[in-house]
């Protein structure tokens, strides 16, 4: 899709504040000095059974890239492919339900949406948000002493795999859901009070990879503590027990040659880093000054994972560097 994208002719119309020729979570349109729509899409295949849960995930999932640039969600469309011939009507019904309820929690409105015949459910939402043009968070622009936050834990992709295995503990699953359904909503507001300079959310190409996208071009290096990133209970587990995902090699293939590691640690902790993530956290660079009070305020509106887990440097040697 790079290459693909590459070949297209750039934009030229002004008022195209970001479009698709960069890495950037959503593209911006100026609609006058005081606002600008930010506008995405996403759609998921189910993680779990339960359509309603489904329906949550998938819409915090789709609604999460307005608030990685700063945004607020404004409208939303389904985007729907069904198996209407294998599964009953009370199984949408109950996918655009939760899905609903997360627009709803979001300050956004549902318009309607797009539905079309396919093998099995996929769900996900086209958004429309609104962002301030001079506020606009972009996934580049970190600077050197910037301090690096993540707001929510790692590890979801390898525990829905294990649990499709019956691996997972009760608990582990029910705090994993309770993450992945948790909007950036709150998050996003908390940041919006302070200077960021950099944002993104962590999703398919899992951590290492969304950072990496942070630094295109740069002369910087993302310096990560493992010790601090936030993860999931029982994750690091099912990737010592062998079971992974399909995903991860593909990640691997992406940042292995940007990253380094210390010799010795065990294979679960460069695994964690490229599990791929559904609804997963802001990633924001934001200047050492105002770290401390960025996490607190964080921790005081309930985004209780939240954590320092690194630094910006200039380059050295590689763009990403895991101690």
């Amino acid at each position: 899709m790079s290459k693909l994208l590459a070949s297209l002719p750039k934009n030229i119309d002004q008022k195209v504040l970001v479009g698709f020729d960069t890495s950037d979570d959503a593209g911006v349109y100026l609609l006058s000095d005081e606002q600008a729509l930010v506008f995405t899409a996403d759609f998921i295949t189910p993680p779990v059974d339960d359509p309603y849960l489904f329906g949550q995930i998938a819409a915090a999932n789709s609604l999460s890239d307005i608030y990685a640039m700063g945004g607020k969600p404004l409208s939303c469309l389904n985007l729907v492919g069904f198996p209407s011939d294998k599964l009953g009507n009370e199984i949408l019904e109950g996918i655009v339900t939760g899905a609903l309820q997360k627009i709803t929690e979001a300050g956004a409105v549902l318009l309607g949406g797009h539905t079309t015949d396919n093998d099995e459910p996929i769900f996900g939402l086209a958004v429309t948000g609104l962002v301030h043009p001079e506020k606009i968070w972009r996934n580049t622009g970190a600077k050197p002493g910037d301090q690096l936050i993540l707001t929510k834990a790692l590890g979801s992709g390898v525990l829905f795999n294990a649990n499709l295995k019956n691996l997972v503990s009760e608990k582990a699953l029910g705090d994993c859901l309770d993450s992945l359904i948790e909007l950036n909503k709150t998050a996003a507001e908390v940041l919006a009070k302070f200077e960021i300079h950099a944002a993104t959310d962590i999703t398919g190409f899992g951590f290492a990879g969304h950072a990496l996208e942070m630094l295109p071009g740069s002369e910087l290096t993302f310096n990560f503590s493992l010790d601090e990133i936030p993860i999931l209970s029982e994750a690091g587990e099912m990737y010592e027990r062998g079971v992974t995902t399909s995903v991860n090699k593909t990640n691997r293939n992406l940042v292995e040659k940007h990253w380094s590691f210390p010799e010795g640690i065990p294979p679960m902790q460069q695994e964690l880093m490229l599990d791929p993530q559904t609804s997963g956290g802001l990633l924001v660079a934001v200047p050492e000054a105002q770290t401390t009070s960025i996490l607190k305020a964080l921790h005081d509106a309930g985004v209780t994972f939240s954590a320092r887990i690194g630094y910006v440097s200039n380059f050295s040697k590689k763009k990403l560097n895991f101690t």
